[in-house]
Order: structure tokens, then sequence, then C-alpha cells
């Protein structure tokens, strides 16, 4: 299947639990656009009628393997792993840790992180964004010295640089 061929799936509801079910039921398909209501999904879909945008440029992303330590998120491959051993993460998830733990470690702001990792503008609703740090929290919480992600309060989100070795 070519790029063309990827349908792009539209979700409108001004309930966030359902567009954060959508999210996760379509995690991996494909792109999701999801937006509270038709004024939202104007903006995004026409940007130059709905005024100008704030311009929010995303730290680089680093190509190749991105290594925290002992941590090493192979964006390429699809591939975490913590110590060798494989960690089962979502798409989403997997960006996440990628574009927080890659150099140079930063406060990563709401806006850089949908841009980065969603692909889309952030419009203010940050639940999807907190509900999948969340779930990555979770899996990062069993990694013995692994890697912790802070909130930046009214901000983003960031990460600690790795312990030192030797």
């Amino acid at each position: 299947m070519s790029g063309a061929d990827v349908p792009i799936v539209v979700c409108v509801s001004a309930d966030v639990s359902v567009r954060e079910r959508v999210l996760r039921q379509l995690d991996g398909v494909g792109p999701v656009l999801s937006c509270a209501d038709l004024s939202q999904l104007r903006a995004m879909l026409f940007p130059a009628t709905a005024g100008p945008a704030p311009a929010v440029v995303p730290p680089v992303a680093q190509q190749g393997p991105v290594r925290w330590g002992e941590l090493v998120v192979d964006r390429a491959g699809h591939v975490v792993t913590w110590r060798g051993e494989p960690i089962p993460l979502t798409r989403i998830e997997r960006e996440l840790l990628a574009r927080l733990i890659g150099p140079p470690l930063v406060v990563w702001s709401y806006e850089q992180l949908f841009a980065a990792v969603w692909n889309g503008a952030y419009l203010g609703d940050s639940s999807i964004l907190h509900s999948a740090v969340k779930r990555l929290r979770h899996k990062l919480r069993d990694l013995p010295g692994g890697p912790r992600v802070h909130t930046v309060r009214g901000v983003g989100y960031r990460i600690d640089p790795p312990p030192r070795s030797g």
C-alpha cells in the first residue's frame, strides 16, 4: 500500500473520552485527525482562512536510534529496548519517548509534542497528550534507573539526563 492509499480518519466530537477512545482503537492504523467541533476542523484543514497560526518549531528529531542510558528507541525498526529486552509500546508512546529522550534534552511544550508526535496543531485540549504520557509513565515505571517523564506545569514535559556510567 502506498502512502496515497492510506485513509485519513476524521473524528469530530465534543466528548474528549470519545476522541481518546477513537485514537486508542486506531493507534498505528494510519493518520487520525481529531477535534472537538467543525470550526476546529476547518482551522486545521484550511489554516490560511483561519488566521495566522503561531509558529511552533519542535527540536529536530535525531535520525536513527535514540539512546538514553540503556534505553534504545529505534523508530525505523519500531522497537524499544531496555538493557537489550524489548518493551511493548504503541507507535504514539514510542514516538513520544523518542522525542523526549532525543538530544538535546529540553522541555517539550504541548504544541511541540502535538506537532512532532501527532503531526497536528495543538488546539488547547491536552487530554490526549496527558493520556499518552500517563500510559508511557506506567510502562517506564518498571525500568530500574530508567527515564522518568516530568511535567513542567502549564508548559509541557521533560526527561532528566541519563545517569552517568562508570
